[in-house]
């Protein structure tokens, strides 16, 4: 049984191996959007943390990874409405990808059978705002340089190019995105033959602060 395919009132189970395996890319991305969809009407799944806590404690079964931002107002278990067991999340400043975080979405495909990948963006990125305005301060120097390719990338008459401007900063944020995805496919061999085979699912997304709805795209 899917975890979201529930009666309404009934606590949700984790998932189990069988449940995994029957999943495919484009029903995790739809479960994802189904999430997303109850978190921003309100309508939450009821889970047993608890009890999925004990469900799991011998193995993990998740239908999807998810690489977002550290901002502490999007976390993707609650704005996605899943449960324990359901996601592999990597945060970082800025959501991009290094080899480090795509060794593990290697593993949360190829090893633990995750059939999707998500990479979330979202509005009013502090670290975007910050390789806006070529902010410096001690290491986080070098994590915000990661975002610098999607500054240079965005063209078009944004003034001033700054955090500033917030049109400026949701196209950056947008590109860092799709540049994000982009890296993905060429850095590793393994996540972009398992894509090219259709085993896994590549998508992007941008998480609105203001209204807890995400926009998913290709």
């Amino acid at each position: 049984m899917e975890t979201q395919a529930v009666a309404a009132g009934t606590a949700v189970a984790a998932l189990g191996r069988a449940s995994q395996a029957a999943i495919t890319p484009a029903r995790a991305l739809e479960l994802l959007k189904q999430g997303n969809e109850r978190f921003a009407s309100g309508k939450t799944m009821a889970r047993d943390y608890l009890a999925q806590v004990k469900q799991t404690a011998r193995g993990q079964f998740p239908f999807a990874a998810v690489v977002s931002c550290i901002d502490s107002r999007i976390p993707p278990e609650i704005v996605l409405d899943s449960g324990i067991g359901d996601l592999f999340v990597a945060r970082v400043a800025g959501n991009f990808v290094n080899d480090d975080i795509l060794g593990s979405l290697e593993f949360a495909t190829r090893l633990a059978g995750a059939k999707l990948i998500v990479v979330m963006g979202h509005t009013e990125c502090g670290a975007v705002k910050g390789a806006c305005d070529a902010a410096q301060l001690g290491l986080l120097t070098a994590t915000l340089a990661n975002i610098n390719p999607a500054v240079s990338a965005v063209q078009g008459d944004y003034v001033p190019r700054t955090s500033g401007n917030a049109a400026f900063v949701r196209a950056v944020a947008e590109m860092n995105v799709r540049l994000t995805l982009q890296k993905l496919r060429d850095r590793s061999v393994v996540l972009r033959e398992m894509i090219d085979k259709g085993e896994i699912g590549l998508v992007g997304a941008m998480y609105d602060v203001s209204s807890g709805k995400v926009m998913f795209y290709d």
